[in-house]
């Protein structure tokens, strides 16, 4: 019903900012999730591979550096308010973090308030996905063999 947060960051994520800005009285149910860098470009086309991934590829990373368009934050606004407005949860926030991110950083964090749990893993692994297919973020992987690689470009 509300979004509480709905922004792109250059700063460093904070897990404890989006929880406070979910709870809610009126909330049985708090589902966050929390996108860290990883330190490996996963293999096989696994659920969330990019486009283009190398099937066969597993290499390292080192570090990660993400751009946004201009807009990105208002798209960001916009998809929280629709999911907001079908009066499943209580309360929304997605943050998203540009610039440049090293392996186990935080890179985004979405939470979801809602009378029941359920809603609660429904709306939030939604915003997350579609966060992830439609607002335009881009990410610069950094391979620890010297290669680089942009996911996500038009």
């Amino acid at each position: 019903m509300t979004v509480t947060l709905a922004e792109i960051r250059e700063t460093p994520l904070s897990v404890d900012e989006v929880l406070a800005s979910v709870s809610s009285p009126r909330a049985g149910g708090l589902c966050l999730f929390v996108g860290t860098v990883r330190d490996h470009d996963g293999p096989d086309g696994a659920e969330g591979a990019h486009e283009g991934a190398d099937e066969g590829s597993d290499r390292e990373v080192v570090a990660l550096d993400y751009s946004a368009h201009p807009q990105a934050t208002e798209a960001a606004r916009a998809l929280a308010d629709r999911l907001a407005g079908d009066g499943r949860a209580v309360r929304l926030a997605v943050v998203h973090r540009v610039g440049h991110l090293e392996v186990g950083d935080i890179a985004v964090v979405v939470g979801v308030s809602a009378e029941h749990r359920a809603e609660a893993f429904e709306v939030c692994r939604e915003l997350i996905d579609e966060f992830k297919a439609t607002i335009p973020i881009w990410k610069h992987q950094r391979f620890t063999d010297g290669a680089d690689e942009w996911v996500g470009l038009p």
